[in-house]
């Protein structure tokens, strides 16, 4: 397993991010919404707010960003039930599409080398014209598999 980056200089946000797109194969809109028709899970991390105001994509899991790693990891005890092992396609959106950059990049980094995210995130799959709850009362986000949360 790799290490941390070393840098000269601290990274700015930008590196970061250049850094964690590096080696991920994102996907557009379309070949996202083929990809959930094919058994890839879309995993939505937008707070409640920014799915309360914009909508949501029925297709989508909700995990918030703050469970991601726990939800997703096979070995954890409060993963949810898709994550059956290192070998599932996990597809991040978030609204924009760059925290999902971050977000599969930690994936990947727990050995999910499937995980990638979605170019654009919501706003571009809305643009495309993919399906799209309308705003209002959003979903809960998946609870665990167990009772005990981490």
């Amino acid at each position: 397993m790799m290490g941390p980056a070393i840098w000269a200089v601290p990274p700015t946000i930008d590196d970061l991010l250049a850094q964690a797109r590096f080696g991920l194969r994102r996907v557009e809109p379309m070949s996202a919404f083929r990809a959930v028709r094919g058994g890839a899970v879309l995993i939505d991390i937008r707070p409640e707010w920014q799915r309360r105001a914009d909508g949501e994509i029925p297709a989508a899991m909700v995990i918030e960003r703050n469970h991601l790693e726990w939800r997703c990891d096979p070995a954890c005890p409060g993963r949810v039930p898709e994550a059956t092992g290192h070998d599932v396609s996990w597809i991040v959106c978030c609204d924009e599409g760059y925290s999902s950059s971050l977000a599969a990049a930690s994936l990947q980094a727990l050995g999910l080398r499937k995980a990638t995210d979605l170019i654009g995130g919501f706003q571009a799959w809305r643009a495309a014209g993919l399906p799209v709850a309308a705003p209002g009362q959003p979903r809960r986000p998946r609870p665990p598999q167990t009772c005990d949360d981490q």
